[in-house]
């Protein structure tokens, strides 16, 4: 039997390597769209030595869209596209709306366009749980209301389900499942993929990992003075490889996808806060971290974590990994790349 082949795009990058590993041990054919602004081509090494295989890669950008036509033109018989290709900082995207704009949404564009032209059925989509702004009602479920964002970054989001929504509807041969992440953390278990951003990083855990090993003098903590238990923000924190999982389940749902879009949440049903999760990293490593409390972030809504039942029923799927073994594959991703940034 051939190997279905899935296009993932972003590839590169953290949620996009992992889930191109995954897919690969799953016993799909996997084609890698990139243009690495955010991420490193020699994520393909590491994931070749995961799995033995590497993948098929395309340097494109793919908010351009002569490009895009290309790169889809080699693979006209991909059955589905993964799209994570996207900017992502929160606080990054209100100080440049812009540019958040015009590539997560120009991107997904292109890439909706060529698979109406080259009549790929299936896309699973890197939605965020940032749709639920301020969200009303914890834990959120698929039918909290959705809200304005709270930054340019949630907004693409909200945007761009609501355009693979009209684009769905309009071609009723494609399927799509949204899958709204709550925070992805942690590294592959064998310790060659993490993640890395470029420059400062903006998201805690990686923040957390690099005051750990020296590469930063100290953590900022944004706000201690929210209204949750012990004042600092709360989230809900899944596991990459848990994380992962929920996509080659969303691909296997849509073989028998009774509606032509679905809405999932990928989240561990619990949240914890900025503080709790440096106390975990501090217990699971015995390693202490450095850190002060700084004014709140913009764009920071103070807590949010998923109800993820409906994905559990349709899906089969549900969060499994605890937040110390998270910790630990982290901190092996982190010694990994810093013996090698020694060397």
């Amino acid at each position: 039997m051939q190997k279905q082949t899935i296009i993932v795009t972003g590839g590169c990058g953290y949620i996009g390597s992992h889930t191109a590993v995954a897919l690969q041990q799953a016993g799909y054919n996997v084609v890698i769209f990139d243009c690495c602004v955010n991420s490193t081509p020699e994520t393909l090494d590491r994931i070749t030595e995961i799995t033995g295989v590497r993948p098929d890669f395309e340097h494109v950008d793919l908010t351009d869209a002569l490009a895009t036509h290309n790169a889809f033109e080699k693979h006209p018989h991909a059955c589905g596209v993964i799209h994570f290709a996207a900017l992502k900082a929160v606080g990054e995207s209100v100080a440049q709306p812009v540019r958040y704009y015009r590539n997560n949404l120009t991107s997904l564009l292109n890439v909706l366009n060529m698979m109406v032209e080259l009549n790929i059925p299936n896309i699973v989509f890197s939605s965020s749980a940032t749709v639920y702004g301020n969200p009303t009602e914890l834990p959120a479920t698929e039918q909290t209301p959705l809200q304005p964002a709270t930054s340019p970054y949630g907004q693409t989001k909200l945007m761009a389900e609501q355009i693979i929504r009209d684009t769905v509807a309009a071609h009723p041969n494609m399927h799509a499942v949204l899958l709204r992440y709550f925070n992805p953390i942690g590294a592959h278990p064998s310790g060659k993929i993490g993640e890395l951003p470029n420059g400062v990083p903006n998201n805690l855990m990686p923040y957390i990992l690099q005051v750990a090993a020296g590469w930063r003098e100290k953590l900022n903590v944004f706000g201690n003075d929210y209204q949750t238990p012990d004042g600092f923000c709360v989230r809900d924190y899944i596991d990459i490889n848990d994380l992962v999982d929920a996509h080659i389940a969303a691909l296997q749902y849509m073989s028998h996808q009774e509606n032509n879009i679905d809405v999932f949440n990928i989240g561990t049903g619990h949240g914890l806060s900025v503080m709790e999760i440096i106390r975990a990293f501090e217990n699971a490593t015995g390693v202490k971290i450095k850190y002060e409390i700084a004014p709140r972030r913009a764009g920071d809504v103070p807590a949010i974590y998923a109800c993820a039942n409906l994905a559990q029923e349709k899906l089969g799927w549900c969060a499994k990994i605890p937040v110390t073994e998270t910790m630990k594959s982290a901190w092996l991703w982190q010694q990994n790349i810093s013996d090698k940034k020694q060397g």
